[in-house]
């Protein structure tokens, strides 16, 4: 199974989302809480320099975006084939 990273914060809505999409294919995540771990924050900043957003999100340490790449690679199946 592939590993799934979300960096995200609890009181972001499109985070929520994301890990519930997720969570509703059945696969498992690490959720990397940018709000409350300094680390996580510095290894956001490091990983993604440019990014001003969360959720952003990491497949097998492929960077796909937020949580509307994670909707359409659900909706076109390759969300699938990514984390098989």
């Amino acid at each position: 199974m592939a590993k799934i990273e979300i960096f995200s914060s609890p009181d972001c809505g499109y985070c929520n989302k994301a890990k519930e999409l997720l969570r509703s294919k059945g696969l498992d995540f690490e959720d990397l809480d940018v709000a409350a771990e300094v680390r996580h924050r510095e290894d956001f900043a490091n990983r993604l320099p440019r990014a001003r957003s969360i959720p952003q999100i990491f497949i097998d340490g492929d960077h796909i975006g937020g949580y509307e790449d994670l909707c359409i690679l659900a909706d076109n199946g390759r969300l699938g084939e990514m984390t098989s």
